[in-house]
């Protein structure tokens, strides 16, 4: 039976411009752009490392933030604390734009995640070029030699991956990938059900070497320092921030709320 995951890639895989013409175009953009700001090293500060999304809508929930300015959100997120921001770009459940990625690199100057449905490298050749620093790779579309190649291709471009997980053979197969920066989902992709456990779950099973990310269904700073004695290293955060009057101000509580809670 087709999922939500298996909808979303299919649309996206048949409006993806995967032509010469596109292809030679990007690489254009791209050959200007020389400056990174590494993802990697903001997810292994000190303290409560979040990843602030900008999302406007989402499938499961709708609209979520009808007031959907990505300069001014860039901006409050990251004086209030954000270490990166997670940009949704998929347009059509999600209400994406790739063309929000310039306009959030130009109002900060923290690390930026390309946050889509990623299956073909032009699509990591975008991020590079619309001024992203990392992109997603989610293990429940990929087979393990396709994981891999866009892993490798991503690092050819000199952009971290956050590679999203939601089960223990994922686990292992972006572990063999030789992922450095892992994502632990607690939203199963294929039903969009939540299962706040599966994080605490499976993080212990990360090596401490690598950068562990909780990502979905943070609501408040306890559940971030609950996460942060599991092993946490950063929290992508969303919902909780898009549906707020100030962002910026949910997001300064959480991390001061979540630093409470670890004293």
């Amino acid at each position: 039976m087709k999922t939500i995951l298996d909808e979303i890639v299919e649309k996206n895989r048949t409006h993806l411009d995967t032509s010469a013409s596109r292809r030679e175009y990007i690489a254009g953009l791209a050959s200007v752009r020389n400056a990174r700001r590494s993802f990697a090293k903001a997810l292994r500060r000190d303290g409560f490392n979040v990843i602030a999304e900008l999302k406007k809508a989402s499938p499961s929930k709708g609209l979520i933030r009808g007031d959907f300015q990505p300069a001014v959100l860039a901006k409050t997120l990251g004086v209030n604390g954000a270490a990166a921001l997670s940009v949704l770009t998929e347009p059509f459940y999600f209400q994406g734009a790739l063309d929000y990625l310039p306009i959030v690199a130009a109002a900060t100057d923290i690390p930026i995640l390309r946050k889509d449905f990623i299956f073909d490298e032009i699509q990591i050749a975008e991020a590079e070029a619309y001024g992203a620093d990392a992109v997603l790779l989610i293990a429940a579309m990929l087979d393990s030699a396709r994981f891999k190649d866009l892993l490798q291709f991503a690092a050819d471009k000199r952009l971290d991956a956050l590679c999203e997980v939601h089960n223990q053979a994922e686990l292992e197969m972006v572990l063999n990938a030789g992922a450095e920066i892992i994502g632990i989902n607690c939203r199963d992709l294929k039903t969009f059900q939540i299962d706040r456990a599966l994080t605490l779950k499976m993080m212990g099973e990360i090596p401490s070497n690598k950068i562990r990310v909780a990502e979905s269904g943070i609501a408040d700073g306890y559940e971030m320092a609950e996460l942060r004695r599991a092993g946490a290293d950063a929290f992508l955060i969303g919902e909780t921030l898009m549906r707020q009057n100030e962002p910026g101000i949910m997001l300064k509580k959480l991390i001061t709320a979540a630093n409470e809670a670890s004293d």
